[in-house]
């Protein structure tokens, strides 16, 4: 089949890489994809946010298959135009992708479905801010009820920090901090069945140890030598079946990822958050571990047969990837710095190690930084401390002047 997938980021190399070793794609393009993307895909130009243009894309592409890889486009509907120009689209709804795009949303659906989060209240005014702050008290979650691109929280233990960000904000979710280590776990589904997939842990914090500002991840492994063997059935049981299930009841299926960012807390597994889409850099890790061809399972999701397809099978490998991010992120980066060790890493260290753009653009015959993360090294081995060794080696051969990257990702599940 011939695939579009939307985006640039390196959620969507991780999809384009993980669809062109699928035998089944017969043509793989990606709108607007980067520079590491063009090695595996054709590249277009397109306004991921107008859905009647990357609809008009995928007609002229001939494409029997459209991936929407991040979450703007997805709140924006863009997965509704393509399924009205008739063509089959891997991800929800406009108005089922609003449990991404609004926080409060996402805890009303949860209410319904009786599944397990944080005790929250719902804020508009500075009355509001101060009454729910004060009734939690510290360490302060506060939460941007819209779409922040993975940065529209702030946990806190500064009452002012916290009052600062919420009236930032034009509607906020304040809500009970949730002890205990956060775990992402995707699933595929169609509306109907749900097909979830392994877990893994990201990185949220820009600096080794967990401190410094959040961001939108620095880095992620797979698996979780630490979790319950149950955790997968008991997440599936509790929290995303039920989540479909009240979904679809509400006449706003959800077809495509559903991501839960899960908290395992003293008094069991709760919800942080959901997303509509696949997590960055989470997907880098889990797709590496997938050992069925993709295409078939996203196809499967966007046709509502997910119920007939085998049981997904893994690599007993683990895998690690490490963001190398630009200079000065998560503030305002510095762009056009050219990235120099690339064909290094893919002559030295592939298979076991390859590299993913996230933020690059090519200019001449240069890799050149274009984001804030600017690149996903991800490796895979026997076990985790395999997986980070190759991971760290491939990213000493790469040169890009004032990167920054975390030294710890998975040090602690790896026994070190």
């Amino acid at each position: 089949m011939k695939v579009l997938v939307i985006g640039g980021g390196a959620r969507e190399h991780a999809l384009c890489r993980s669809l062109s070793l699928d035998p089944e794609v017969t043509a793989l393009y990606c709108a607007p994809g980067n520079a590491g993307i063009a090695e595996v895909a054709e590249l277009h130009p397109v306004d991921a946010l107008d859905g009647d243009a990357v609809a008009r894309l995928a007609a002229e592409l001939g494409a029997e298959l459209v991936v929407v890889g991040p979450e703007a486009p997805l709140v924006a509907g863009v997965a509704d135009a393509v399924r009205a120009a008739g063509i089959p689209c891997f991800g929800p709804s406009g108005e089922a992708a609003r449990l991404e795009g609004s926080k409060a949303f996402a805890k009303d659906v949860m209410a319904g479905a009786g599944v397990p989060t944080a005790r929250s209240y719902v804020c508009t005014t500075p009355a509001e801010i101060d009454e729910a702050l004060d009734a939690f008290g510290a360490p302060y979650v506060v939460k941007d009820d819209g779409l922040a691109a993975g940065k529209g929280v702030v946990v806190t233990e500064d009452v002012e920090a916290a009052r600062a960000h919420a009236l930032s904000c034009d509607r906020v979710v304040i809500e009970e901090f949730l002890d205990g280590p956060e775990v992402s776990l995707f699933a595929i589904t169609d509306g109907t069945t749900v097909l979830p997939l392994q877990p893994a842990q990201d990185f949220k914090r820009a600096l080794d140890g967990d401190a410094g500002p959040n961001t939108g991840g620095m880095g992620a492994y797979s698996p979780l030598p630490w979790a319950d063997p149950k955790l997968v059935d008991e997440v599936l049981e509790t929290v995303l079946q039920p989540t479909v299930d009240e979904l679809r009841r509400r006449g706003t299926p959800f077809s495509g990822l559903l991501y839960a960012g899960l908290a395992i807390t003293s008094r069991g597994v709760r919800v942080i958050e959901f997303n509509a889409r696949f997590g960055d850099p989470e997907t880098q890790v889990v797709l590496a571990r997938l050992k069925t061809p993709l295409a078939g399972v996203l196809l499967a999701s966007a046709n509502g047969t997910l119920d007939v397809l085998p049981p997904l099978t893994w690599r007993d490998d683990a895998a690690v990837t490490v963001v190398i991010a630009s200079h000065n992120y998560p503030g305002t980066p510095r762009t056009g710095d050219p990235i120099d060790g690339l064909a290094e890493v893919a002559a030295q260290d592939a298979p076991d190690a390859y590299v993913l753009h996230a933020g690059t653009r090519a200019e001449g015959g240069t890799v050149v930084s274009a984001g804030g993360r600017v690149l996903s090294v991800t490796a895979t081995g026997k076990d985790l401390a395999a997986a980070r060794e190759r991971a760290y080696t491939a990213l000493g051969r790469i040169r890009l002047d004032g990167s920054q990257h975390r030294t710890d990702i998975a040090l602690k599940a790896a026994g070190g």
